[in-house]
């Protein structure tokens, strides 16, 4: 029998009566779906006692809607839409329970336009930090269809794989993070601290220093500007590299073709990337989004510009009356598999249904591709530490041997 958790949760009937309480169950998904099975709407839901498992803040870094809020955010509206619940109740809600403060502030002007006759869609459209452009896709072509709590569902579905193959390439990325970090740390100290012990020694025994040696000890004479200004140009560098990726799509090109190059990571990047595309542009369809207008979506969604710039190309071809396959096809980044099933399922009319599969099979892949690269990696990492910590002991140690051999030799 699988290990229960216990979740702290505050929930809403059909009668609009709050109730708080605990639930044990497997996991969140299992906590959430216990608490409908009840008729109760969750508007909050967290594991008990999660001390350091929370989430970092990162100041500066508060614009945009987190992911996870994103997501939670979205299943809170599916079930509350579809039990019943009007659009404005909803909202009142859903601002009321939200606790990041800028999608707060965006649900609360949603309200307001929404409750002044424009629609939901339009409304979620003005707040572009909070409200992804795929999201308003399909909340437009649910509005059309008459079925936004479909959509909702669809959506919630699609932002909770999403987080959860997030959270998998930052574990994946962490430790060696840590790891690469540390070792600056212990570089340093050892260049501040204990490379003036070894200094002085060598002053008083006398002789030449090696020339790596030398090194080292002019690197820790100067190491009170050396170390702000590698603290600036890191800084620095990530500034100019983040505005860069904002506002350069050709940079954006440029970077995300290099990702998908890198020798270790870049197969785990490309399967991330058909993940996403697989499971954006299934989702459109599926809701009835038309052909042109999802694959314009997606090319701004995936999070990858090499299939941003296959996509304008793909617009292009179908436009024309070519099949997306034979487009897909013309660019590398698309493995033959996924034009095979996507050129059977617009043979078979189900090509949301086969784009369904392959992010499926793609979500298996990186998981499966993350493990693998944490644990070949960790082994690396510590390696690569030891050598470095190892050469700066044995380049300290070198004048030893040449004192010992000029008193020898004495």
């Amino acid at each position: 029998m699988p290990a229960t958790k216990t979740f702290h949760y505050n929930s809403i009937d059909s009668t609009g009566r709050k109730t708080k309480g605990t639930v044990e169950a497997a996991n969140e998904a299992a906590a959430m779906h216990m608490l409908k099975t009840r008729g109760e709407v969750p508007l909050e839901l967290s594991a008990a006692g999660r001390g350091l498992q929370s989430d970092l803040k990162i100041p500066g870094l508060g614009g945009r809607t987190k992911l996870k809020d994103l997501a939670v955010f979205s299943r809170q509206f599916a079930t509350m839409t579809s039990s019943g619940m009007s659009l404005l109740r909803s909202l009142s809600i859903l601002e009321e329970q939200t606790s990041a403060p800028a999608l707060k502030k965006a649900v609360a002007e949603v309200r307001t336009d929404v409750a002044g006759g424009v629609s939901l869609s339009s409304a979620m459209a003005k707040h572009d930090k909070q409200f992804p452009r795929l999201m308003v896709a399909m909340v437009r072509a649910g509005e059309a269809g008459g079925m936004i709590d479909r959509a909702l569902e669809q959506i919630a579905d699609s932002l909770e794989k999403d987080a959860a193959l997030r959270g998998k390439i930052k574990s994946a990325l962490t430790y060696p993070a840590i790891v690469l970090g540390f070792t600056f740390v212990l570089i340093a100290l050892v260049l501040i601290f204990i490379v003036p012990i070894f200094e002085q020694m060598f002053k008083n025994l006398g002789g030449e220093l090696p020339g790596i040696t030398q090194f080292l000890v002019d690197a820790s004479h100067n190491m009170w500007w050396i170390g702000p200004l590698f603290i600036i140009l890191v800084g620095g560098t990530s500034t100019v590299m983040k505005r860069k990726l904002r506002t350069s799509a050709e940079f954006r090109l440029t970077m995300d073709r290099f990702k998908l190059r890198l020798p270790v990571f870049g197969s785990l990047f490309r399967k991330l990337a058909m993940s996403r595309f697989s499971r954006n542009l299934g989702l459109l369809l599926n809701v009835g989004v038309p052909v042109m207008q999802a694959l314009a979506v997606v090319g701004e969604t995936t999070g990858n510009e090499v299939i941003g710039h296959a996509m304008k190309d793909v617009q292009a071809a179908v436009r024309e009356g070519q099949p997306m396959s034979s487009a897909l096809r013309r660019h590398k980044i698309f493995p033959e598999m996924v034009t095979q099933m996507i050129e059977v399922g617009e043979e078979s009319g189900q090509i949301s249904q086969m784009l369904d599969k392959v992010a499926d099979f793609y979500d298996r892949e990186v998981d499966s591709a993350a493990e693998s690269l944490t644990a070949s990696i960790e082994p690396i990492m510590v390696l690569v530490m030891g050598a470095v910590v190892g050469g700066m002991v044995i380049c300290l140690y070198l004048p030893m041997f040449t004192i010992y051999q000029n008193i020898q030799s004495n």
